[in-house]
């Protein structure tokens, strides 16, 4: 009697089968399964039919991958470039060189009367002495200076301007080059600017790129895939024939642009990280010959992934618009 009542109860708690549920719902979950089986044996059989043709899917994928690659490799350049200028980008002291016949008690003179004034932020002295040693340092002609019998460089004085709004051409800078004990002035923003432009410049030039190229590797994933269809085509004209929906004609060459551009995607990631690590090394060398600490940086793992789905979404474009022009164009009449 206890044995009973257990299967009993264990019978109530048991889920119900596919057969206990209600008519619409049972319909609903056949429908899904076989949707889901559809796409998986398109997205399967899309791939296999990419690797019996290897080279015709080489050559697609070797197209898209150098398309890609050229506006990526611009745009880790200006990246680098960008992080490189960052101090040059920032600067805006004026570099005022005294004439030569200004000694230096005049030239700490003329540093403390520009200190005082309320659009001066700071003002830095550099004795001739100092600059000659930096020179020396930095420029590799030890031996040559030591011949000289006086020392020809200035003196320097560093003036940082106190500017909110960053004007081209500050008061001040008109002032220090009229004045009769300055030779000759230096305005470091002058250069900002005008690397601000070209890094402005570029950045527009690569967008440009970048779409020219995209739309190059849609249309050469979807002259691809309209190949295909055509040496497809009694197949397709069969199971349209047989009452297939535009759909599940679709499908796996939606499927096949996808692969096309996942492939395209990784070989353009390829071949930035293989240029990269080709100019690394003789890159940092003449970065160390001016004493620069600049480390260079590619992609990372969130970049690929972006550029890997970007393209496998214009391989998914190119094969939309292409079977959707032939289903269009080409649906045979009952």
């Amino acid at each position: 009697m206890t044995r009973q009542r257990s299967s009993a109860n264990r019978l109530r708690e048991a889920p119900p089968s596919n057969q206990s549920l209600p008519r619409e719902r049972r319909s609903m979950h056949k429908r899904w399964n076989a949707w889901s089986e559809q796409h998986r044996q398109g997205f399967r059989a899309s791939l296999v039919r990419l690797i019996d043709r290897p080279w015709a899917t080489a050559l697609t994928v070797l197209v898209m991958g150098l398309a890609l690659a050229l506006p990526l490799l611009l745009f880790v350049l200006l990246d680098n470039a960008r992080s490189l200028s960052g101090g040059l980008r920032e600067a805006r002291e004026f570099t005022v060189f005294l004439k030569p016949v200004e000694s230096s008690a005049a030239a700490n003179a003329f540093a403390n009367e520009l200190g005082k004034r309320a659009d001066v932020l700071s003002v830095v002295t550099r004795t001739p002495e100092q600059g000659l040693a930096e020179f020396r340092q930095l420029s590799g002609f030890a031996e040559a200076l030591d011949v000289l019998d006086d020392n020809p460089l200035p003196s320097v004085l560093v003036v940082t301007p106190r500017i909110a709004d960053d004007p081209a051409e500050p008061p001040l800078l008109g002032e220090l080059r009229a004045d009769q004990r300055v030779d000759m002035v230096q305005y470091d923003a002058a250069w900002r600017q005008r690397l601000s432009a070209l890094l402005g410049f570029g950045e527009r030039a690569m967008l440009a790129l970048m779409c020219l190229l995209g739309l190059g590797t849609v249309l050469v994933v979807g002259n691809t895939i309209r190949m295909d269809i055509q040496g497809r085509s009694e197949e397709i004209a069969v199971v349209q024939l047989m009452g297939a929906s535009d759909g599940f004609v679709r499908r796996p060459f939606l499927y096949a642009g996808f692969w096309y551009g996942v492939l395209g995607g990784l070989l353009a990631v390829l071949a930035v990280g293989i240029v990269e690590l080709s100019v690394r090394a003789p890159l940092l060398d003449l970065l160390a010959s001016y004493q620069n600490r600049f480390a260079l940086h590619g992609f990372g793992w969130q970049d690929a992934l972006l550029v890997i789905g970007a393209s496998s979404l214009l391989g998914w474009i190119g094969a939309w618009i292409v079977t959707t022009r032939y289903l269009y164009t080409g649906r045979p009449q009952h």
